[in-house]
């Protein structure tokens, strides 16, 4: 039998994968159910109802698809090619092999942060949840500023430090502010060229934006770093 003959055909959604896909997608982003509702524009009771398996309409679907941020709004609506017990697994251990999990500890102070930043060379940051744009812009603004600050780190003497560790305080109390706190790991991470250049390792470190509250304690990345 070929791959193509093993392959089941698409099918729609049963209520309970249904309820189980959304609670996933809500989890994974750290969002509550009466986040999801607010950026769906549905009532709680609406997304309530759809993670306790009950019957939904095409346009409740497609609320969910947009909160997600699916390409295709109707993409709850369609058939889907459901993997069997076998291929979830294979797909389990495929992901298992492409990613590391990293154990996350939050960010206390500017100060804390200046070291981590002044410790690494390079480093990987993200949210782990949807940002309001104040908050995306509040990141964007600590990212750009500390990055800005390893570039020229040497210029600063112990004492002007402080000038630096203050501003960083006042990035992280104002995301705090906007339920936004944030968190940190470090790896070495291996560079290689394609040109024959001698091999190096250096470290990284991650840092991640998350619900005020609901900090990550650890999570997947991949192990493969490409660099633009």
């Amino acid at each position: 039998m070929t791959t193509a003959e093993q392959t089941k055909p698409p099918r729609m959604l049963t209520l309970a994968e249904l309820a189980f896909l959304i609670k996933f997608f809500r989890e994974t982003r750290q969002w509550s159910q009466e986040q999801l509702s607010s950026i769906s524009g549905l009532s709680c009771r609406t997304v309530q109802r759809v993670e306790e398996g009950k019957a939904s309409s095409i346009d409740t679907r497609r609320a969910l698809a947009r909160a997600f941020e699916f390409e295709d709004i109707d993409a709850l609506n369609k058939p889907f090619s459901i993997p069997d017990a076998e291929e979830q697994k294979a797909q389990q251990e495929q992901f298992a092999k492409d990613h590391i999990t990293l154990k996350a500890q939050p960010i206390g102070s500017g100060k804390e942060l200046a070291k981590l930043v002044e410790m690494t060379m390079m480093d990987m940051s993200t949210p782990a949840i949807e940002l309001s744009r104040e908050a995306d812009e509040r990141f964007a603004e600590l990212i750009d500023y500390f990055r800005e600050y390893r570039d020229c780190k040497d210029m600063y003497s112990e004492l002007d430090k402080f000038e630096i560790y203050d501003a960083m305080d006042e990035h992280i109390k104002a995301l705090k502010g906007l339920q936004v706190s944030l968190c940190f790991a470090t790896r070495k991470v291996a560079f290689t060229s394609a040109l024959g250049a001698q091999p190096f390792t250096a470290e990284a470190l991650y840092v991640v934006a998350c619900k005020l509250g609901q900090e990550l304690t650890e999570f997947a990345t991949p192990k493969a770093v490409q660099l633009g």
